[in-house]
């Protein structure tokens, strides 16, 4: 973060000083967090469901902050925002717990604080990354390929809403040449919201498909949420948009940047050719540009990538590096996030792919067709452990019929699924052709992993896929931590 004094930070966000001078230097980053404050850091005190960081304000203090961004007055030096009317409060500011809106008007103020930031930092460029799905894999792919052309910053994990996305935005400072930040919603307006935080001059549409479709209604609703990002583009910004997706392609309508097509299609400006898939599901392909091509090969587990990795070299390829850099760089990257296709063995031979920390139609497909890919013509058997898909609406069950068919037809050896919320899976298998113990329904993440442990053999490859909220992260974990711990596979 740039350094600032409270005078500053009450003049960019409308508040006003409480028990400070005005003097004070804010030389360090933002935390939501007392435990993780730095010394000459800035603590925001958000109020939650079970706690209110208004009650920590001292505690902050006293490890180091220099001040608190508070709704009310609190016992440490502060600078206290104005509170937001009910009628004005947007559903991107709410929070559980936040009855009072002390919640909505911390944000709405960290959010005010990011744009006066960004807008004095003018060798910034921001990219945004938005999709269904990808979403962060992408940002993370963007960010390895951008950060040897000078100093980037991005968000650990999916840091993507209206906390995360200031909070990420807060941590450039005048060293910093690119902030790559990623957008969610929950709703229509959200992204446009995001976008007033930090003004993208990059923006990248992933998909548009069924996560959220039960907050959105239908995909023509996502879409439009999702369009949002190529909307708020600059005329002289660029719009990267994944050409395979129709949705994604119509955006080039709604945006006044020069646009990039991504993808297989023949009139894709960046695109991949001769895709194959290797025993461990790494996937090599062509990718052709205008100036030139080259065969790459990822180190990351999944077909999936290949679009991740088209949008990202657009991005590095637009910010101007060659494109043999570009093939370089996507050569050696790494998974970066957790949870996400990290691959691991445990000690007797068992591969565990843990891909739970979220799920929708779309990534459970491709993580399906991964675990195909790397248990064909091996002699181990493939496990899907699968829960809950959330947010799905009136499509739920149809969704997940889907997915519990799609199991039986990649030929997947055993289907494990977890919660009476995902039984539909495992009643579609049943009915697909799975027969005996091929699929079988059990009530919790505990006897998931006590079958797991029964009958896993060394050369089995295990993938753990749900929502968050169903945690089956557990289950990979759980597996792992049996004798000692698993190695990760490159």
């Amino acid at each position: 973060m740039i350094r600032l004094s409270l005078a500053d930070i009450a003049r960019a966000v409308g508040g006003g000083l409480h028990r400070a001078e005005g003097s004070e230097i804010v030389s360090a980053g933002v935390e939501f967090d007392s435990r993780k404050v730095e010394t000459g850091g800035l603590f925001v005190a958000v109020p939650g469901e079970r706690v209110d960081g208004h009650d920590f304000a001292a505690k902050a203090v006293a490890s180091g902050a220099v001040g608190v961004l508070a709704a009310r007055e609190v016992d440490a030096p502060a600078v206290v925002v104005p509170p937001i009317p009910a009628a004005e409060r947007s559903g991107a500011l709410a929070l559980a717990g936040d009855a009072d809106g002390s919640g909505a008007a911390v944000l709405a103020a960290l959010a005010k604080l990011a744009r006066y930031v960004v807008d004095r930092l003018p060798q910034l460029t921001v990219v945004g990354v938005t999709g269904s799905s990808g979403k962060t894999s992408t940002k993370d792919l963007i960010a390895q390929l951008l950060e040897p052309m000078g100093p980037t910053v991005a968000p650990p994990g999916s840091f993507n809403n209206e906390l995360g996305h200031p909070w990420t935005v807060l941590r450039a400072d005048e060293s910093t040449r690119h902030l790559v930040l990623e957008l969610s919603a929950r709703g229509v307006g959200h992204i446009a919201n995001l976008c007033q935080v930090a003004p993208p001059r990059i923006g990248v549409v992933l998909n548009v498909g069924h996560a959220h479709l039960g907050e959105f209604g239908s995909q023509e609703a996502v879409a439009q949420a999702k369009g949002e990002l190529p909307a708020a583009l600059p005329a002289d910004g660029v719009a990267v948009l994944n050409g395979d997706d129709p949705l994604v392609a119509a955006m080039a309508e709604r945006t006044r940047a020069r646009v990039v097509l991504v993808g297989e299609r023949p009139d894709a400006d960046v695109r991949a050719e001769d895709i194959d898939v290797d025993d461990r599901a790494r996937p090599t392909f062509t990718l052709v540009t205008a100036h030139g091509a080259e065969r790459v090969t990822l180190p990351l587990f999944g077909e999936h990538h290949v679009g991740n990795a088209l949008a990202a070299a657009a991005v590095a390829l637009e910010l101007g590096a060659s494109l043999a850099e570009v093939a370089e760089r996507l050569r050696s990257v790494r998974r970066v996030s957790a949870r996400r296709m990290e691959v691991s063995e445990t000690p007797d031979g068992v591969t565990v792919v843990n891909d739970a920390y979220n799920a929708n139609p779309e990534s459970v497909r491709a993580a399906l067709k991964t675990l195909a890919a790397m248990t064909r013509g091996r002699p181990g058997r493939a496990w899907a452990v699968l829960g809950p898909m959330a947010e799905l609406g009136e499509a739920d069950a149809e969704a997940h019929d889907e997915i519990g068919r799609l199991a039986v037809r990649l030929n997947i050896d055993r289907l494990v699924v977890v919660g009476e919320q995902a039984q539909v899976m495992h009643q579609a298998a049943s009915l697909e052709g799975s027969w005996g113990e091929e699929s079988v329904l059990v009530p919790d993440v505990d006897a998931a992993v006590a079958l797991l442990r029964a009958e896993l053999r060394p050369g089995d490859v295990v993938l753990t896929k749900a929502s968050n909220s169903a945690g089956l992260w557990r289950v990979a974990d759980a597996l792992l931590e049996t004798g000692e711990a698993g190695r990760q596979t490159p």
